[in-house]
């Protein structure tokens, strides 16, 4: 029996995990998943509702670490992960995304020489000033499977010359998220506190580009403020964003309610008019739901999406939130599977199957 060491700290992580997780547990793979839950996500609405609701087995190990500056945060989420990669010997460790907690997880790996899988390897921004970007890069350079959610993603590790190293390779296994979009839409629900029976705007921001700005927030709040007056405009709240907005009282003639689980975050895509965000999940998950979304960055590793015609960049600027929003647009149907077919955990679980044996 062969085992993987899956570490996990956000949000869009446990989801990504949740149908890996249904793979191994429903089949006879001879792999062990043992999970590290590094609380990067400490608000209960932000990571634990995620495990039960999702049916994922309870973490072993819950490091607790979150809500303090990046890097006592990586340095020691490094020194737990070690501590518990000595006790468990894990024969591979596996990471998503591109969180403090995914390059912590690399870094133990490459220092312990155990082999390392990357779930959405390859994604790139190009804009080095975000932490994300660094986090996947480095992640990407010392990974030896590469799970690719696109084409494009596989084409940047290419072009990167990641073909050349004899221990990695590339596998373009479509998105995970994708699949497990599908699998839990039959299941979303309604947020229990919220009254509404018209269509709305769904809108999220909690990036550092943002609420470390207050000229971005305030410039974000202001078109949302607009918005409002026409279409409601409905808000789940991040914590970081929350205190944001409270130290700096910033008035949101809006609604705010509180984070919401993964289920209830499908249900306010399906009936949503149009979202506007600047999460990287979100903008997939509202092309898998046929929405249109208005990112709220400079640019996105989506590229797929822009090209679409479904995804359009607006960044913090208040006049062009204001002008894209107001001009009507129609989800496009796209010709190919832009992010695979849905069977992407059974792909990703036998290449590491593969790789071990």
């Amino acid at each position: 029996m062969k085992k993987i060491l899956t570490i996990l700290g956000a949000r869009p992580q446990f989801i990504k995990a949740a149908s890996i997780h249904r793979y191994l547990s429903s089949y006879d793979t001879n792999l062990r998943e043992v999970i590290v839950h590094t609380g990067q996500h400490y608000d209960n609405n932000m990571s634990d509702v995620f495990f039960s609701e999702l049916e994922i087995s309870k973490p072993k190990y819950n490091l607790g670490i979150g809500g303090i500056n990046q890097g006592a945060m990586t340095g020691r989420m490094i020194e737990e992960i070690e501590k518990i990669s000595i006790i468990e010997k894990p024969d591979i460790i596996l990471v998503y995304g591109d969180t403090n907690s995914t390059l912590a997880g690399a870094i133990v790996s490459s220092k312990m020489h155990i082999p390392l899988a990357h779930i959405e390897a390859g994604l790139r921004s190009f804009n080095n000033n975000m932490p994300e970007e660094i986090n996947r890069i480095l992640t990407d350079r010392v990974s030896n499977l590469l799970f690719c959610p696109t084409q494009r993603a596989e084409n940047n590790l290419k072009n990167e010359g990641f073909e050349n190293f004899k221990d990695k390779k590339i596998i373009n296994s479509g998105d995970i998220m994708y699949e497990s979009a599908l699998y839990y839409s039959k299941y979303s629900k309604k947020p229990d506190d919220l009254d509404i029976k018209d269509k709305f705007i769904l809108a999220t921001f909690h990036r550092a580009e943002i609420t470390n700005n207050i000229n971005n927030l305030k410039n974000i709040i202001d078109a949302l403020n607009d918005i409002n007056k026409d279409l409601k405009v409905i808000v789940p709240i991040h914590p970081r964003t929350n205190k944001v907005l409270k130290i700096n009282k910033i008035n949101c003639n809006f609604k705010l309610i509180k984070p919401v689980s993964y289920l209830e975050m499908i249900w306010l895509i399906q009936n949503s008019n149009i979202v506007m965000t600047d999460s990287g999940g979100l903008q997939k998950e509202s092309y898998f739901f046929n929405k249109i979304c208005l990112t709220l960055r400079d640019e996105t590793e989506w590229i797929e999406l822009v090209h679409s015609g479904n995804n359009i960049i607006v960044g913090s600027k208040k006049e062009k939130i204001l002008d894209s929003f107001y001009k009507k647009r129609k989800f496009i149907p796209t010709k190919e599977n832009l992010y695979g077919l849905g069977d992407t955990s059974k792909i990703i679980v036998d290449e590491i199957k593969n790789f071990l044996n």
